[in-house]
C-alpha cells in the first residue's frame, strides 16, 4: 500500500473531519456537512492599491465559489508577510500557502525564469506564450527548473497573457537609439540585461519603489507594466512622455505559486478547483484589463501626458540587442532546451495566427480614422 502522508495541517484538517463525522450519529443529515473552511494565505508582490491585488481578488472569489465556500483565500498584499520579491522563498518554506507574481521576479535566483514570460520575442504575443506552457511542453520545463534544478517545494500555473508592456516612461523624448545612453532606467529580469545593451544602466525596483526612486534620482526613466498600474502609482507625476509598445516583456503572465505539500494535503476535487480557477481568473483578469487599461490610457491623455508609440528604430535595436543575448543564454544547457522549445513552438503557432489574422489596425483607421495617428 502506499504510505499517506501526514503533516501537522493536514492531522488539524482531518480531526475536524473525523469529529463532524462522529457527531453525525447523532444529529440530522445537514450537520454533517457543515465544516469550517480551509483558508489558504495567499500574498501576491503588488500593493493593495495596484489592478493586480483586484485580479488576485477575482482569483479568490472563483475559488470560494466553485469549491461551495470549502476553500477560502486571504489574499495578502506585497510586504504583509514578506517583500514582493520575496514571495517564492515564502512559499517554498511554509510561511504562505501561495504566491499571486510572476517568475521575473525570482529572476535574481536563476535566469532562466525570465523565460517563462519575459524571454526573446520570437514573433508570439503573450497568448503565444501562454498556449507554449500549456500546450508546447512549457509547463514540464517549468517543473523541472523548479522542482528538479532548484529543488523547491511548489506548484506554479500561468494565468492572463498581459498585453506586451510599454516601453515606459521618459522626462523628454526618445526617438532614437542615441536619445537611450547614459539613461538610468527601471526594469527586471532579461529585459535589464537587454535594455544595458542599448546603453542604459538598470535598476531592478518593485513597482512600488518607483516613483520614490525617480523623485530622489536614483532612476530618470522606468516602465512597469500598464496604463492603470502606471497610473495609480503617480507616473505620470514624475514623468509625461508615454511610449507604447517594446520587445522587453511582451508575452508575459501571471505565475500563480502553491506550496506542494499544502496542495497534495487537499482533497483532489479542491487541488482541481486551484488549478482550473486559473484558468477561469485568466479569462476574467482579461477583461478587466482590457477595459480599465483603455480608460486609464484615455484619462492619462487628458491629463496632458504625451502618448507615443515606440520608434521602429529602437524596436529594431532591442531585436538585435536579443540576437546578442541569446546566444550567452544557450551557454547554460537548460536555458537553450527552453528557447529551442519556445522557437519551436512560435514557428508553427505564430506562422498560423499571423497568417490568419486580417489587419485590424487598417478596420480601426476606416471606422476611427486618425486616432492612431499619435
Amino acid at each position: 500500500m502506499k504510505p499517506q502522508k501526514y503533516d501537522r495541517r493536514s492531522f488539524l484538517r482531518k480531526s475536524a473531519l473525523a469529529g463532524g463525522a462522529a457527531t453525525g450519529a447523532v444529529l440530522a443529515a445537514p450537520a454533517v456537512l457543515a465544516q469550517s473552511p480551509i483558508v489558504m494565505k495567499m500574498q501576491t508582490s503588488w500593493p493593495a492599491s495596484d489592478i493586480w491585488d483586484e485580479f488576485a481578488k477575482d482569483y479568490g472569489r472563483r475559488v470560494e465559489e466553485m469549491s461551495g465556500g470549502r476553500l477560502k483565500i486571504d489574499v495578502l498584499p506585497a510586504g504583509a508577510v514578506v517583500a514582493a520579491f520575496q514571495v517564492l522563498d515564502a512559499v517554498n518554506d511554509g510561511l504562505l500557502d501561495a504566491a499571486h507574481s510572476v517568475p521575473v521576479y525570482w529572476y535574481g535566483k536563476n535566469k532562466a525564469a525570465s523565460l517563462f514570460g519575459t524571454g526573446p520575442v520570437f514573433g508570439g504575443s503573450a497568448t503565444t506564450m501562454l498556449s507554449w506552457f500549456y500546450e508546447g511542453g512549457g509547463a514540464e520545463l517549468y517543473r523541472e527548473l523548479t522542482q528538479d534544478i532548484m529543488g523547491l517545494d511548489i506548484v506554479g500555473y500561468m494565468g492572463f497573457p498581459m498585453f506586451a508592456q510599454p516601453f515606459g516612461w521618459f522626462k523628454g523624448e526618445v526617438n532614437t537609439v542615441a536619445d537611450l545612453q547614459g539613461f538610468k532606467y527601471r526594469t527586471v529580469g532579461l529585459a535589464a540585461d537587454l535594455m544595458q545593451k542599448l546603453g542604459m544602466s538598470v535598476a531592478q525596483l518593485p513597482g512600488g519603489e518607483i516613483v520614490p526612486a525617480m523623485e530622489r534620482g536614483v532612476i530618470d526613466a522606468f516602465e512597469f507594466n500598464n496604463p492603470t498600474s502606471d497610473r495609480r502609482f503617480g507616473a505620470q507625476d514624475v514623468a509625461t512622455n508615454y511610449y507604447l509598445s517594446s520587445y522587453h516583456q511582451a508575452s508575459e503572465s501571471f505565475e500563480f505559486l502553491f506550496s506542494r505539500t499544502f496542495l497534495e494535503d487537499l482533497d483532489p476535487d479542491l487541488q482541481a478547483i486551484l488549478k482550473y480557477a486559473v484558468e477561469a481568473a485568466s479569462t476574467a483578469n482579461t477583461a478587466k484589463a482590457m477595459r480599465q487599461y483603455s480608460t486609464d490610457l484615455a484619462e492619462l491623455q487628458e491629463a496632458g501626458v504625451n502618448v507615443k508609440r515606440t520608434s521602429k528604430e529602437i524596436l529594431d535595436a532591442q531585436l538585435k540587442a536579443w540576437d546578442e543575448l541569446i546566444p550567452e543564454l544557450e551557454q547554460d544547457e537548460f536555458m537553450k532546451r527552453c528557447l529551442d522549445s519556445q522557437r519551436e513552438w512560435v514557428e508553427k503557432v505564430a506562422y498560423y495566427e499571423l497568417m490568419n489574422a486580417p489587419d485590424y489596425a487598417l478596420a480601426f483607421e476606416h471606422y476611427f480614422p486618425g486616432k492612431l495617428a499619435l
